[in-house]
Order: structure tokens, then sequence, then C-alpha cells
């Protein structure tokens, strides 16, 4: 998307709301100029942006959501709305939650409705894991490692390249990458502004792509499973959080390629050669060097990684291994469903080794303090998770999410709009919808209940169905000024020239997002011609039960 997995919903303005955009880049000069006359893209940004800052905050978003439901629960009830349940074959009406059962309903399962937020227990274990990695420093050496260690001719593709993969740990990503990235482009002679570009492309328009699983995966996976057993739930027990692994993997090589080629063909040569003065500084070469401290905590971080997975390879590789599932299956085997706590232990270990030997960690004490800074961070998405299940709950509870799926395929149905065209549709449905709500999970679980029962009325997979959300929910958040790293990547940009704005780094970054959207849905597309499995176990189409 990192962040916890969970994105933060609200972005600071300050640094934004009186900057003057920039329509034009002086190439050569090294900075960015501000046209005079807004044209009818800025004009458009200028709308989004405002009509962005009117929404409320997603928190009181879910709530509203929660309460609209309550109303129509009792409007539609009056009206007598009913479809016959395409699994059962029954009469099924919407449930009146201002009934006395509906109003005993919510005060007594509130609690539950909480706790039984899908992805709210796994994100916060994944978190442990994550938050051991993140907060020792191992993620940020990594990440600097691997810039420094390619030749020069290859630094754009590793920028990219590192950036996308940043999002097995987003919030590192977002910190790290751009800011070192303009110091090396800086170093090498470019425009700073093309480094930030590159890395804030990949970490933020390549988020969902990654030869890793994450805590993507696991949180909107465990939505989908979740929308897809109100219509089958046969069908969802059989599905895993890994169900997307296979696309992501490929999509990581086609969006380094396409970043790399957009930077060097399209943006650079728009901004031109660095002419700044006094910006390589001692401290910034010192940001960029890996101390030998900080070897060494690689080292030994790699090699316990490396038995780390040996070991839980020994879980599911052997034919009698512990996490197998009946009869010896793999992808619907214990393993599989324990990828939560499997990527806890990935990213504690090596976390806490990597802590050790840099002498970030002392002792356990040290060790907790670490995790416990780091899930301080998840208290908003503690809250959202509080209203977020509330609303999925009541939305299931009357019967609404049946309902509307029921409905809106034969709405999609009688104008014919299946296939691709539907595919195409949905994306650029979710590509606009993310330019007013940032956050992924926050977009999925209002969008998971109703748009994946829908596409499996039509013969689309679940797995398919979120495969087609993640390209687009990616390749459109470089472009909304609501989303939280935006404003960040603003001021990181705005030390090599104050008069950076919104428009002006829009107007660097729409080049990424329509390529990224382009190849990408090209890339999807033909997935769905080949019929291609897009992870262990994971159909294009749905066949029903």
């Amino acid at each position: 998307m990192s962040t916890p997995p969970q994105e933060p919903e609200q972005q600071d303005t300050e640094h934004t709301e009186n900057a003057e955009p920039a329509d034009t880049v002086a190439a050569g000069s090294g900075t960015l100029e501000s046209g005079k006359r807004k044209g009818f893209f800025q004009k458009f940004l200028d709308f989004i942006e405002w009509a962005g800052n009117k929404l409320p905050h997603p928190v009181t978003l879910f709530a509203l959501l929660a309460l609209l439901v309550v109303l129509l629960s009792w409007l539609l009830s009056q009206i007598g709305l009913s479809v016959e349940d395409p699994l059962e074959g029954e009469t099924v009406e919407v449930f009146n939650l201002l009934s006395a059962e509906g109003v005993e309903w919510m005060f007594t399962s509130a609690v539950d409705n909480f706790i039984g937020f899908a992805p709210l227990g796994v994100v916060l274990a994944t978190m442990i894991g994550i938050g051991m990695a993140e907060s020792t420093g191992l993620i940020g050496t990594a990440l600097r490692s691997f810039i420094l260690a390619i030749p020069r001719t290859l630094v754009t593709f590793a920028i990219v390249f590192a950036g996308i993969m940043s999002s097995v740990a987003s919030d590192a990503g977002y910190v790290v990458l751009p800011p070192l990235a303009a110091i090396l482009f800086v170093a090498l002679g470019r425009h700073p502004l093309a480094g930030i570009a590159a890395a804030f492309a990949g970490v933020s328009a390549g988020f969902s792509a990654n030869l890793l699983l994450s805590g993507t995966d696991v949180m909107l996976g465990e939505l989908t499973i979740e929308a897809a057993a109100t219509i089958n739930p046969d069908y969802a027990d059989q599905m895993n959080l890994a169900m997307n692994y296979w696309f992501i993997i490929v999509s990581t090589f086609v969006l380094a390629i396409a970043g790399t080629l957009v930077s060097q063909f399209i943006v650079e040569p728009r901004l031109g050669k660095w002419t700044g003065e006094g910006v390589i500084e001692g401290e910034d070469q010192a940001k960029l060097k890996i101390t030998p401290t900080e070897k060494k905590g690689l080292i030994w971080a790699g090699i316990s990684l490396l038995i780390t997975a040996a070991l839980l390879l020994l879980l599911i590789v052997p034919p009698n291994a512990p996490m197998r599932g009946e009869d010896g299956a793999v992808v619907e085997s214990p393993f599989m469903s324990s990828l939560a706590i499997i990527l806890v232990v990935v990213f504690f270990v090596p976390g806490l080794v990597y802590g050790i030997v840099t002498n970030v960690v002392k002792n356990d004490t040290d060790a907790v303090n670490h995790i416990s800074k780091y899930l301080a961070g998840m208290a908003m998405f503690l809250v959202l998770a509080f209203t977020a299940g509330q609303f999925i709950a009541y939305f299931d509870q009357t019967n609404l999410g049946l309902i509307v799926s029921v409905l809106g395929a034969d709405a999609l149905d009688s104008i014919n709009l299946t296939g691709i065209p539907l595919v195409i549709v949905f994306m650029l449905f979710v590509g606009i919808v993310n330019l007013f709500i940032g956050s992924a999970s926050a977009k999925w679980a209002m969008l998971a209940p109703i748009m994946v029962p829908i596409m499996m009325q039509l013969g689309i997979s679940p797995e398919f169905t979120q495969a087609a959300y993640r390209v687009s929910d990616s390749a459109t958040n470089i472009l909304s000024p609501l989303m939280t790293y935006f404003a960040l990547i603003i001021v990181v940009a705005q030390r090599y020239d104050k008069r950076i704005g919104i428009g002006s780094l829009v107007s660097v970054m729409l080049p990424y997002s329509l390529a990224f959207w382009a190849v990408w849905t090209v890339m999807t597309i033909g997935w769905m011609g080949l019929d291609l499995p897009l992870g262990p176990n994971a159909p294009i189409y749905y066949e029903g039960p």
C-alpha cells in the first residue's frame, strides 16, 4: 500500500494548502517554476483536493455508513424488498435493525462485531514481527544496502524495485526511500525530484506488488474470504491468503521496468540536470553509508533469516510435516492458514538478531519497548476497526450484502456487462474512489461485501476481483493529495525547492500513475485471457457451488 498494513487515513495539509502549484518545470534549473495560469488539469486537481477535504475522517465515515445501513434496513423492510438466495433458493428479506429484535442485537453484538472484524487479529499479530524489524533499523538498513550495492546504470530500477518491495512494511518505504533516493541522485548529478518520484512511485503506486507476502495480503485476503462466504461458504473455506501471490510476483518486475522507463524517458528529461548548490553535505553522505556495525547486523540477520526459513519449511516440505493438510495437501493446509503467524516469525527473528548485534536491543525490556513503540501507532486502526466492524456486521445481519449483490448482478447482466468490460469498469471505479479515500483496507472493507458477491454471480472469482482491486487501488495512490504520505513527499521535495507544491508533485507523478495503470491493466486482462492461476489454488473464474 506501509505503515502497519493499515494505511493512516488523514493527511496533514499544513505544508500543502498554501503552496503555489507549479505547472511547468524549468529544464536544467534544478527548480520548478510556477505557471501564471491554471489549466484544466490543475483546476481538476484543485477540485479533487477540495472535495476530498470535505469527506469526514474514515472512522466517522464508517460510523455514518453503519447509521445509513440501520436506516436503510428500516426503509427497505417497510417496502418489503426481497430476493431469491442463489445458493439456497430461498426468499431473503431485509432484517430491520430498528425493530425490537434488531436494537437488542446491535447492543449485545457490538463487542463481538469489533473482535470479529476480520483484519483486526491478523494485522495486530503481524505488526509484532514487522515492528521489531522496523524499529530496530533492520528494514531501513537493508533498503539502503540494496540501493548502494548496485551499478549506477541500474540505480533507477533499483530504487523503483526497492520501493515496491518495501510494501512488506510500507511505512519504512515512505519514510526511508524518497529522502535517500534524492540524496543518491544529487550525488550522481541527477535531479533529486527524479529520485524522489521514482521512490514514491515504487512505494505507493506499486504498493500491491511484491516478491513476498505481506500484511496487505493478509488484510485484504481476510476481507475477500469473508465476502465470498456470503455467497458460498464452502468455496471460501478453500481460499487462502496467498490467493494473489503469482500475480504480485510478476507485477513486481513489470512495474519496476515500467517505472524505470518513465523515469528515464519522461520524468528526468522534463526536470533536466540538477544545478542546485550546497546540497551534498557530510551528514547526507553519512546517511548513505552502511556502518561496520550495521553491516555485521545485516549479516547475522540474514543468517538468522535463513535458519528461520529452513525451520519453517520443515513444517510443510516433508511428506509427513505437521503443518500439511489432509492427505498431505500443501495449498489447503494449516501452514497456508497460518501465514500471519509465519510472517511474525520471519520478521521478528531477524529484527531481534539485528537489534542485538547493533546493540539497539540490550535486554528483553528493550525488545518489548521496540514492539510497543511500533504498535502504539496502531491506535487509529483500533478505532477504525471498531466502526468498520459494526458497519460490516450490520451490512451482513440486514442481508443487504446478499440483496445488493443479487440486484447488482441482475443489473449488470441486463446490460450485458460481463467479462473483460466488467473488469475494466470495476477497475476504473476503484481508481476514482481511491483519489478520495486513500486507505486500501478502508475501501476494501466497504467494497468487498458488495463487489465480491456481484462478481461471483457473474462468474469472476473472488481472487481475481481482489487482484483487479489491488491494481487500481495502487496505481492512483500517487495522484491523491489526500493520501497520508503525499504531504511527507512534498516536505522532502521542498528541501531542494521551497516552491514545490501539490501541482508540481502531481505533474511529476502523473506519468507514473498512467503508465502503471495502463501496463498493469493490460497485464490483468492478459492474465484473464490466458486463464492463469493468480496464486495457489486461485482461479480466474468462479463456476458456482
